[in-house]
């Protein structure tokens, strides 16, 4: 890999006539400093950055979130040399918790690197004369790209007093869809055309660039990874959109009807992506990742999220906590029911709104390993099929509650070999004569938001269903990490997703729970996540529950 220590070495060389005035070229300043805000109000997301630009020295810098991530773009100066793309993020693993760490990808013949501006070049804009924006008196341009269907409108305001600029918009319409495919501003501050410090653009001498680890999606476009700021000023996101949904339609073998449908998708593609990318730069304890939701909208994604609130009692038995404090029953700091075999594979529930029957099947399978040492697969179908009588909905929604109570009621629940494969829809109930995999006497409501009582019941008596605020795109695209997130509510009537809590622990110094989904294992870490255990976050100890097996 390119040592940095060369890299510094040879930096300012060509570095021309450091204290002269910056002049235009190609419609842009030479040497500037901006900061700003990035807008994206389809992905819901404000993205602050500041900028170094000096054409003359060959580099520009990009930080992200007040200097969460940080990207350096080294100018190409030969044939044989083609520049090069860094990115110096805080990096997290099972052994070292935000190392500083510097990521390369060099240019090549095909792909040049060059600086970075974060200004629009205004050599292809058209000036239509004064403006206000936002009461101040500015110089508007603008530019339009038509290509087919599709209409991008670029405009940018610059101060008509300072010569500052302001703000940049782009809005992209497609007739064949009928609305906006895209749309992203820009605000500006603190600009000047300073004499830029060499050392804003110096990596230290002792660190050592590489490439990302493991595979992915992502990985295989690095322009927008290495170089976020090219998407939104280059204009290169449809190129980078366009290959990555072709990739990502094939991953998941992804088909639409017409080519309305397909353009449609890929809008939704687009702000999910861009919404993936931004978040990852802005240092959270968690990282997302493309999965196969990227292309779904916000109503079709409401329906995985089956999980039913009725207020007041459900016919639980309250938890003994203080009786199993009392008998100095060990609790381990950490624990895994999958390890000791109590816990079946992640399935999928598809786009069936039955994550309930998942949360119910799944603790009565790891009671029963507790009490007989045996694993049994249970019927969620059995469930969605006949626990309407007990105010279940099947495929629209329901609450493990009303299932026990049915299991409880028929003597038992289907195993899933007996009863039927899971069809991800509702369909007839056949549980007369099917062998029952498991019978309960009762189920416990472990004490709402009591995060103790809730680590003792999953030391103590396996894994437990959870309700949990599922709501949030965080979440939806989650890969690895401890999941927190400050919106996320934990009151019971916020709780819209069934899942099951295997387990707990603490990583980097954050203490999770250890939560199987029913997305596939294609979804998360293999089908899992790790939720935060701080304040209750996102509701994981409020309605949790588990059964007495008979």
């Amino acid at each position: 890999m390119y040592q940095l220590s060369i890299l510094i070495t040879t930096l300012f060389v060509v570095f021309i006539s450091i204290n002269a005035s910056p002049i235009l070229r190609d419609g842009l300043p030479s040497r500037y400093h901006v900061s700003g805000v990035i807008q994206l109000p389809y992905a819901e997301i404000s993205e602050p950055f500041e900028s170094w630009i000096d054409v003359d020295a060959g580099f520009s810098r990009i930080d992200y979130y007040g200097g969460a991530a940080k990207t350096i773009q080294r100018k190409g100066q030969s044939d044989q040399d083609f520049g090069a793309n860094y990115k110096i993020v805080p990096m997290s693993d099972e052994q070292v918790l935000n190392k500083i760490s510097c990521f390369q990808a060099n240019g090549s013949k095909e792909d040049m690197v060059d600086v970075q501006h974060t200004l629009p070049d205004l050599s292809s804009f058209q000036d239509l004369g004064p403006a206000e924006w936002r009461g101040i008196k500015c110089q508007m341009y603008q530019a339009i790209d038509q290509e087919g269907d599709k209409k991008s409108t670029y405009t940018y305001y610059i101060n008509a007093d300072t010569k500052h600029p302001v703000h940049y918009e782009m809005f992209g319409y497609d007739t064949l869809i009928g609305s906006h495919f895209d749309k992203y501003t820009i605000d500006y501050y603190n600009y000047d055309e300073e004499t830029i410090d060499p050392a804003i653009f110096h990596i230290t001498d002792e660190m050592t660039c590489t490439g990302f680890p493991g595979p992915g999606l992502e990985h295989t476009t690095p322009r927008v990874l290495f170089n976020p700021m090219s998407e939104y000023i280059n204009q290169h996101n449809e190129d980078y959109i366009e290959s990555s949904f072709e990739k990502f339609k094939h991953t998941h073998r992804h088909k639409y009807e017409n080519e309305h449908e397909h353009r449609q998708r890929m809008k939704i593609f687009r702000q999910n992506v861009r919404y993936i990318n931004t978040r990852n730069r802005a240092s959270l304890p968690y990282k997302m990742k493309i999965n196969k939701f990227a292309d779904r909208t916000d109503d079709e994604l409401r329906v995985l999220r089956g999980r039913r609130y009725t207020k007041g009692y459900n016919g639980g038995l309250p938890f003994p906590k203080q009786e199993l404090i009392n008998s100095n029953q060990p609790i381990p700091d950490s624990i895994d029911w999958r390890i000791m075999g109590a816990v079946t594979p992640v399935k999928d529930q598809g786009i069936c709104g039955s994550c309930w029957s998942f949360g119910t099947t799944g603790t009565i399978e790891g009671s029963y390993f507790v009490k007989y040492g045996t694993s049994i697969r249970l019927s969620e179908q059995d469930l969605v099929d006949c626990s309407w009588g007990f105010g279940n909905n099947g495929c629209d929604g329901g609450e493990e509650f009303r299932a026990y109570q049915y299991i409880m009621k028929h003597d038992g629940i289907a195993l899933e070999d007996a009863y039927g494969p899971y069809l991800q829809e509702d369909s007839f109930c056949h549980h007369d004569n099917i062998t029952k995999g498991a019978k309960i006497l009762g189920y416990v409501n472990i004490t709402e938001g009591d995060e103790e009582a809730l680590r003792i019941a999953i030391a103590t008596r396996g894994p437990v269903s959870v309700g949990i605020d599922a709501a949030h795109k965080g979440f939806l695209f989650y890969a690895s990490g401890v999941f927190y997130d400050p919106d996320c509510g934990n009151t019971p009537d916020a709780l819209d997703h069934a899942v099951l809590a295997v387990g707990y622990g603490t990583l980097n110094g954050d203490d999770y729970w250890l939560v199987k989904n029913s997305w596939s294992t294609y979804w998360g870490n293999d089908g899992y996540v790790l939720m935060s255990r701080r304040n209750n976050n996102c509701g994981v100890a409020t309605a949790a529950t588990y059964v007495i097996i008979q």
